[in-house]
């Protein structure tokens, strides 16, 4: 029979036991500056883990701000029924992503990193969703990434 964890049990056995308890732990610890009985390899992990997350929300923000930026302009057909949407979208994820960079700025230089290839994949994306041919959609960005990021283009 196993009994509940409590805050004083060995945190490595918590964290796989219990993540919310190894959680609430572990703030419980630092928030004492009780630095020597803090799990720090899971504790790293759970910070790297943190920082992968964050660089992912804005890689998928960028795909889908690029995506819909897309269909807009080469998805002529669908415009009528869906370019309201498209533009509202548009207008969101360039709002998520302004939040994104307002919370942590460093990420802007990872955004210039990864925006050839958040373009291959909204292309990519593009293509799937309107099944025109892949030749369709230009095979690299026609705008740099401050004018697909400010509110006043397109």
């Amino acid at each position: 029979m196993h009994r509940p964890l409590r805050e004083t049990d060995d945190t490595a056995a918590a964290y796989d036991a219990d993540y919310y308890l190894w959680l609430q732990a572990t703030r419980g610890k630092l928030a004492r500056r009780d630095f020597a009985s803090v799990d720090l390899t899971h504790l790293l992990e759970e910070i790297d883990d943190l920082s992968r997350r964050e660089k992912r929300k804005l890689k998928n923000l960028l795909r889908q701000l690029l995506a819909h930026l897309l269909k807009l302009e080469y998805w002529v057909e669908e415009a009528p029924r869906s370019g309201n949407h498209w533009r509202a979208e548009v207008a969101s994820f360039r709002q998520q992503i302004r939040d994104e960079l307002d919370d942590s700025p460093s990420l802007r230089v990872y955004l210039n990193d990864i925006y050839e290839a958040c373009y291959t994949d909204a292309r990519d994306i593009a293509a799937a969703r309107s099944q025109q041919p892949l030749s369709a959609f230009p095979k690299r960005p026609q705008l740099p990434l401050e004018q697909v990021l400010d509110p006043l283009s397109s």
